[in-house]
């Protein structure tokens, strides 16, 4: 961010020439930080609620600790997805705080003050499935999301599913990880009214593919209201599923003023 700009803008809204909405606008459209092989995008939480994500694939570890600590030196909360063990160690070296949650390969420093909202349900068909989940759980929570899980339910043992039945009627949005056949989610969204979010995983046999077979099944779901994420795309189900849970919460608290 470009330090003279932000005060001349702010010393605008002071003497009453530029509106706080106003500024507010202009604040969504205000510089990057360019760090020479990433240009950070310090204003994503104003325009989208939550700062930005570093994705570790593909970046060397100088990258990685030049992003986390331009991120974690003017935002919380913070997540850094695909991380290794190393990586981990890494930003933990930046920032005490900061958490490995091993299965989910996510780093994760929380904002301890936000109150987490509404109720986001995560389901696995099998065990195998679980990393991606864990992935999808961790970013809802740490956006803001309450979260519950329900995995090891899938098809092959449909009772272990309609067993709880009730976790998946107070749910405001679902999240299912499957691989394999991946019809779980078009059962899902056959037993409830919320949206549901697909997750393919390339866990499976044979002609899986690599988890194609269940990204074909979730898209030809029958279901009403399932919506389909990439293969293994656990963090970008947890984001979706985060949006539209605090979408209804915020939809009910303004029909009760």
């Amino acid at each position: 961010m470009n330090r003279e700009r932000l005060e001349r803008l702010l010393t605008r809204v002071r003497i009453g020439k530029v509106t706080v909405p106003a500024a507010l606008e202009q604040l969504r459209a205000l510089p990057f930080e360019d760090l020479g092989f990433a240009s950070l995008d310090h204003h994503r939480s104003i325009r989208q609620g939550f700062p930005e994500v570093i994705l570790c694939e593909g970046k060397t570890p100088q990258q990685i600790r030049g992003i986390a600590a331009s991120l974690l030196k003017h935002h919380r909360p913070f997540l850094a997805t695909r991380a290794t063990p190393q990586v981990a160690a890494l930003i933990k070296r930046i920032d005490r705080r900061a958490v490995y949650h091993e299965p989910a390969r996510i780093v994760a420093v929380r904002d301890l003050k936000r109150r987490l909202e509404g109720q986001v349900l995560v389901i696995t068909a099998g065990t195998s499935d679980v990393p991606v989940a864990e992935e999808a759980r961790i970013t809802a929570e740490v956006m803001g999301s309450r979260v519950e899980t329900l995995y090891d339910v899938g098809v092959a043992g449909i009772h272990r599913l309609l067993g709880r039945h009730k976790q998946l009627t107070d749910a405001h949005v679902i999240v299912v990880v499957a691989g394999m056949d991946g019809v779980l989610p078009s059962v899902v969204g056959g037993l409830v009214d919320c949206p549901v979010v697909a997750v393919p995983t390339s866990r499976g046999y044979g002609a899986s593919f690599n988890g194609l077979a269940a990204l074909l099944t979730m898209l030809n779901s029958c279901a009403a209201g399932v919506g389909v994420m990439n293969i293994d795309n656990g963090f970008g189900a947890g984001c979706l599923a985060h949006r539209i849970n605090v979408l209804g919460e915020r939809a009910v608290l303004r029909s009760r003023k």
